[in-house]
Protein backbone atom coordinates (compact mmCIF):
# COMPACT_ATOMS: atom_id res chain seq x y z
CA UNK A 1 0.00 0.00 0.00
CA UNK A 2 1.24 3.42 -1.11
CA UNK A 3 1.19 6.55 1.36
CA UNK A 4 -1.36 9.59 0.55
CA UNK A 5 1.28 12.39 -0.07
CA UNK A 6 0.15 15.90 -0.37
CA UNK A 7 2.68 18.70 -2.23
CA UNK A 8 2.78 21.89 -1.30
CA UNK A 9 1.42 22.73 -4.83
CA UNK A 10 -1.60 20.52 -4.38
CA UNK A 11 -2.31 21.85 -0.71
CA UNK A 12 -1.81 25.82 -2.06
CA UNK A 13 -4.28 24.98 -5.26
CA UNK A 14 -6.76 23.11 -2.21
CA UNK A 15 -6.61 26.55 -0.36
CA UNK A 16 -7.05 28.99 -2.92
CA UNK A 17 -10.03 26.51 -4.53
CA UNK A 18 -11.60 26.38 -1.00
CA UNK A 19 -11.30 30.34 -0.49
CA UNK A 20 -12.76 31.03 -4.40
CA UNK A 21 -15.77 28.99 -3.28
CA UNK A 22 -16.61 31.04 0.04
CA UNK A 23 -15.85 34.39 -1.47
CA UNK A 24 -18.17 33.53 -4.33
CA UNK A 25 -20.68 32.70 -2.09
CA UNK A 26 -20.26 36.19 -0.09
CA UNK A 27 -20.46 37.53 -3.09
CA UNK A 28 -23.37 36.06 -4.20
CA UNK A 29 -25.10 36.72 -0.86
CA UNK A 30 -24.38 40.30 -1.36
CA UNK A 31 -25.75 40.69 -4.36
CA UNK A 32 -28.91 39.05 -3.49
CA UNK A 33 -29.18 40.50 -0.44
CA UNK A 34 -32.40 38.91 0.51
CA UNK A 35 -30.67 36.02 2.42
CA UNK A 36 -32.08 35.32 6.08
CA UNK A 37 -28.34 35.14 7.15
CA UNK A 38 -27.55 38.28 5.94
CA UNK A 39 -30.28 39.76 7.05
CA UNK A 40 -30.08 38.12 10.66
CA UNK A 41 -26.25 40.14 10.25
CA UNK A 42 -27.66 43.78 9.25
CA UNK A 43 -30.41 43.37 12.01
CA UNK A 44 -27.96 42.52 14.49
CA UNK A 45 -25.48 45.64 13.92
CA UNK A 46 -28.62 47.55 12.73
CA UNK A 47 -29.68 47.11 16.46
CA UNK A 48 -26.56 47.99 17.91
CA UNK A 49 -26.47 51.08 16.18
CA UNK A 50 -30.41 51.92 16.83
CA UNK A 51 -29.82 50.91 20.84
CA UNK A 52 -27.29 53.82 20.83
CA UNK A 53 -29.60 55.81 19.13
CA UNK A 54 -31.86 55.29 21.92
CA UNK A 55 -29.92 55.66 24.41
CA UNK A 56 -29.29 59.53 23.19
CA UNK A 57 -32.89 60.60 22.41
CA UNK A 58 -33.22 59.18 26.47
CA UNK A 59 -30.85 61.24 27.65
CA UNK A 60 -32.11 64.37 25.39
CA UNK A 61 -35.79 63.92 26.59
CA UNK A 62 -34.22 63.61 29.99
CA UNK A 63 -32.54 66.95 29.52
CA UNK A 64 -35.67 68.43 27.94
CA UNK A 65 -37.93 67.04 30.90
CA UNK A 66 -35.22 69.12 33.15
CA UNK A 67 -35.44 72.36 30.96
CA UNK A 68 -39.59 72.14 30.56
CA UNK A 69 -39.35 72.20 34.55
CA UNK A 70 -37.09 74.71 35.32
CA UNK A 71 -39.47 76.71 32.30
CA UNK A 72 -42.54 75.89 34.75
CA UNK A 73 -40.94 76.89 37.79
CA UNK A 74 -39.83 80.44 36.58
CA UNK A 75 -43.18 81.02 34.62
CA UNK A 76 -44.86 79.91 38.31
CA UNK A 77 -42.57 82.69 39.97
CA UNK A 78 -43.36 85.33 37.04
CA UNK A 79 -46.93 84.60 37.47
CA UNK A 80 -46.84 84.86 41.11
CA UNK A 81 -44.92 88.43 40.71
CA UNK A 82 -47.34 89.53 38.35
CA UNK A 83 -50.42 88.87 40.64
CA UNK A 84 -48.81 90.18 43.89
CA UNK A 85 -51.23 90.10 46.86
CA UNK A 86 -53.33 93.49 46.96
CA UNK A 87 -52.13 95.68 49.40
CA UNK A 88 -54.64 96.36 52.42
CA UNK A 89 -55.94 99.42 50.80
CA UNK A 90 -59.66 99.90 50.76
CA UNK A 91 -59.79 98.93 47.23
CA UNK A 92 -57.87 95.94 48.09
CA UNK A 93 -59.91 95.18 50.83
CA UNK A 94 -63.10 95.80 48.47
CA UNK A 95 -61.91 93.65 45.83
CA UNK A 96 -61.77 91.34 48.63
CA UNK A 97 -64.94 91.09 49.18
CA UNK A 98 -66.11 91.59 46.22
CA UNK A 99 -65.02 88.18 45.26
CA UNK A 100 -66.74 87.08 48.15
CA UNK A 101 -70.01 87.78 47.02
CA UNK A 102 -71.12 91.35 48.97
CA UNK A 103 -73.13 93.68 47.42
CA UNK A 104 -71.65 97.17 46.29
CA UNK A 105 -73.46 98.76 49.59
CA UNK A 106 -71.99 96.54 51.62
CA UNK A 107 -68.65 96.98 50.02
CA UNK A 108 -68.83 100.98 50.01
CA UNK A 109 -69.84 100.79 53.79
CA UNK A 110 -67.08 98.53 55.20
CA UNK A 111 -64.23 99.71 52.99
CA UNK A 112 -64.90 103.80 52.94
CA UNK A 113 -65.38 104.04 49.26
CA UNK A 114 -68.11 105.66 47.00
CA UNK A 115 -70.98 104.10 45.82
CA UNK A 116 -69.47 104.11 42.11
CA UNK A 117 -66.37 102.80 42.90
CA UNK A 118 -67.72 100.09 44.57
CA UNK A 119 -70.48 99.58 42.43
CA UNK A 120 -67.76 98.90 39.48
CA UNK A 121 -65.32 96.88 42.03
CA UNK A 122 -68.55 94.60 42.30
CA UNK A 123 -69.09 94.43 38.21
CA UNK A 124 -65.66 93.71 37.84
CA UNK A 125 -64.28 91.41 40.58
CA UNK A 126 -67.74 89.14 41.28
CA UNK A 127 -68.00 85.61 41.29
CA UNK A 128 -70.31 84.34 38.95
Amino acid sequence: MEPFVISWRELLIGVIAVLGVYVAELLLLLRLGNHKGLRLWRRGADAHVEHYAVKGLKDEVAALRQQVGALRAEVDRLAGAAHPPQAPTPYGKAIELARHGRAAADVATNTGISRGEADLIVALYRRR
